[in-house]
């Protein structure tokens, strides 16, 4: 079982606002040290609805690397592969495209980061409301911000719903050969009957050729009763050659 879902940052651009918190001075320290690094105070969104919380963020790095370990700093889990939230195993990803856009864009830069924060709020969420059990999280932000989640999980992790289906199958794999074995012995049934009619055919054939030539006659007043035993002396010759039997009316 897998899902995907997909959301864009634009719709996160509202309510930002940034204050600079260092001075003259110390900034231009840390623009030595770091570049042009930027501390802005926003007010992030959080998983839950009509909730935010106030944070600090930075823009302004020099690279895209520096801006990576910044975040990785923040939330350990980005871009450091196979993590485990809530007992499943997750990745979280962020294309080095998108981060360019935010490290020197503070808009999108508060977009990412209260999606990332929000990430093990969201993965609790996927446990406890995703169908069955699940068995891995991911979490993609493609070059342009759109965020791909694809969970994938099983509704049968003990393999008890397996195990009750392999048991019918073979029950009905069962059930199936009994019938099908059944077929046979009634088909070997007929066959057999079939070579017993023709072995008696074949016997009074050849008690018909032993015998050459044979008369039988019958008399009586019921003319299918009397045509029925002409025809059983002459299969098992009953009755000696030549011999007529008399029914009085």
């Amino acid at each position: 079982m897998s899902m995907e879902i997909t959301s864009n940052y634009s719709n996160y651009g509202a309510g930002y606002t940034s204050t600079t918190k260092k001075s003259d001075s110390t900034k231009e320290s840390a623009n030595a040290k770091e570049g042009n690094v930027t501390t802005s105070t926003v007010e992030l969104k959080t998983s839950t609805a009509g909730v935010t919380r106030t944070e600090q963020i930075k823009t302004g790095f020099r690279t895209v690397n520096d801006y990576s370990k910044y975040l990785q700093g923040k939330y350990s889990y980005m871009n450091t592969g196979t993590t485990s939230m809530e007992g499943v195993p997750t990745t979280v990803s962020v294309s080095s495209a998108f981060l360019q856009k935010c490290k020197d864009d503070p808009e999108k830069a508060k977009y990412l980061e209260e999606n990332l924060a929000a990430i093990p709020d969201c993965a609790k969420m996927a446990v406890n409301g995703c169908l069955g059990t699940l068995t891995s999280l991911s979490y993609q932000v493609d070059a342009n911000g759109n965020i791909t989640c694809i969970s994938s999980g099983t509704n049968d992790p003990d393999g008890k719903i397996a195990r009750e289906n392999a048991e019918r199958k073979a029950q009905e794999k069962k059930a199936a050969e009994e019938k099908a074995a059944k077929r046979r012995e009634e088909k070997r049934a007929k066959e057999e009957a079939a070579a017993e009619r023709r072995a008696e055919r074949k016997t009074s054939s050849e008690l018909r050729t032993d015998t050459h030539n044979y008369t039988t006659s019958a008399t009586g007043t019921d003319i299918k009763a009397v045509t029925e035993k002409v025809i059983d002396m002459s299969l098992g010759t009953s009755m000696p050659t030549g011999a007529s039997l008399d029914i009085k009316a």
